[in-house]
């Protein structure tokens, strides 16, 4: 019985034994399992670290080229302000220069009708001379009987065998102003804005010369001062009377533009567009009909060749 006891305590013993090997192996080889574990996650958060220092490092990176970005933007927005303007002003020095140009050419065909006007007069004078010459040359004719002059007109002479007195007309035509410096006077007056004075001028000589050259021009410019009144119904018939009588006038140009102009300013659009086309279609190469090719852009209306 002692032996069974003693037996008995060995395999207990023996069984705790064997216990306690395998409970330290189990416990180490968890204790194991643990530290991998940690060092798992020690890496996975060293991993996580440097991911969160790229990002970061990134995303700095980006910001700065963002910067960048807005910066050469603000530079280029400044740089195309800078260059709108420059266009501007030199289009605006463009259009004073044209307007510098047409007011040059203005002066140019006002001096070519001065021009005009004196070699007519002095051709009149030549004419009148040669005419004098003539009539000095001649042998005097006989009076008639009955104290007529020749040719039986039955106009009585004067005292003395004198010549009657000369006709009404040729006593008007007497009074007449100067025609050069008449005109001349006009264009002084009209351009210092004394706009009554140089009507008063330009009918005179529209009056007095109805068929000289000139006369067209005081007629242009009896239309300016309408115009510059706004008197637009008086300027297209004034305008008018240029273009009809005296087609040919250096003033023509200026008088066709002008007058579309006041027609558009009355509102009579298709009437005011077909003046303007006719205007480039004869004096294609004018500073006027530059001013109507504008105009008519400007309108949207398509320039085309009109016959008239």
């Amino acid at each position: 019985m002692y032996r069974s006891r003693t037996s008995r305590n060995r395999l207990l013993a023996a069984a705790l034994g064997l216990f306690f090997v395998s409970y330290v192996a189990s416990a180490h080889a968890a204790s194991k399992e643990i530290v991998e574990l940690q060092t798992q996650v020690q890496q996975l958060m060293d991993m996580v670290q440097r991911l969160q220092s790229t990002l970061d490092a990134r995303m700095g990176v980006l910001q700065h080229l963002a910067e960048q970005t807005a910066d050469q933007a603000n530079q280029m927005t400044a740089a195309v302000n800078t260059l709108q303007q420059k266009l501007n002003a030199q289009s605006d020095a463009v259009n004073g220069k044209m307007d510098t140009v047409s007011g040059q050419v203005q002066s140019l065909n006002d001096s070519v009708d001065e021009l005009k006007a004196r070699i007519a007069k002095l051709d009149k004078t030549l004419q009148d001379l040669q005419t004098q010459l003539q009539n000095m040359q001649a042998p005097p004719a006989p009076a008639e009987p009955g104290g007529t002059q020749p040719g039986g007109s039955g106009t009585p002479a004067g005292p003395q065998g004198s010549p009657a007195a000369p006709p009404a007309g040729v006593a008007a035509m007497s009074q007449a102003p100067p025609l050069q410096e008449t005109l001349q006077a006009g264009v002084r007056d009209f351009n210092a804005g004394r706009y009554q004075v140089a009507a008063g001028e330009f009918q005179d000589i529209v009056h007095f010369y109805p068929l000289d050259e000139l006369a067209g021009t005081a007629q242009f410019y009896l239309g300016e001062i309408a115009y510059q009144q706004q008197d637009y119904t008086d300027a297209i018939g004034f305008y008018s009377q240029v273009l009809d009588a005296f087609s040919g006038n250096a003033k023509a140009p200026a008088a066709q533009l002008h007058k579309g102009m006041a027609l558009l300013a009355t509102n009579k659009e298709d009437a005011g567009i077909h003046e303007l086309r006719l205007l480039i279609q004869r004096h294609p190469q004018t500073p006027e009909a530059r001013v109507a090719r504008s105009k008519l852009n400007g309108m949207g209306v398509k320039i085309t060749t009109t016959t008239h």
